[in-house]
């Protein structure tokens, strides 16, 4: 058996299927930002798959290293594609070490204050 037979018997097409998703997403939100605002950004919807394509989100996202904004503006659309609901919050820390940070409603921010909330 070839090694690409024993790999094509591995991929779970479903995975493949929100990875290349995520692929495009990150593609087209990075394109976006570029040329415009944060209101103008669209990502379409992910195609309807099984929870566990999430790996293959997960995966891109981990290989991509997309931006903290860029990554918090795709997860929320796949989660928003599962029913999860969670706004992309926007926060900078104290003007003498300014940075700005973007996560997930629920995921961790400390040390930064909130300026900016983007609704599901």
């Amino acid at each position: 058996m070839t090694r690409l037979r024993r790999l094509g018997r591995r991929v779970d097409p479903a995975v493949v299927r929100g990875a290349w998703w995520t692929f495009l997403a990150v593609r087209r939100v990075r394109r976006q930002l570029r040329r415009g605002s944060l209101d103008s950004v669209w990502i379409p919807a992910p195609p309807r798959l099984p929870a566990r394509a999430g790996r293959g989100v997960d995966a891109v996202l981990r290989r991509l290293d997309p931006s903290c904004l860029e990554r918090s503006l795709v997860l929320q659309r796949w989660l928003k594609s599962t029913g999860v609901a969670r706004a992309v919050i926007i926060g900078v820390t104290a003007p003498g070490a300014f940075r700005a940070h973007a996560w997930l409603e629920g995921e961790n921010g400390a040390g930064f204050t909130e300026i900016q909330r983007v609704a599901p």
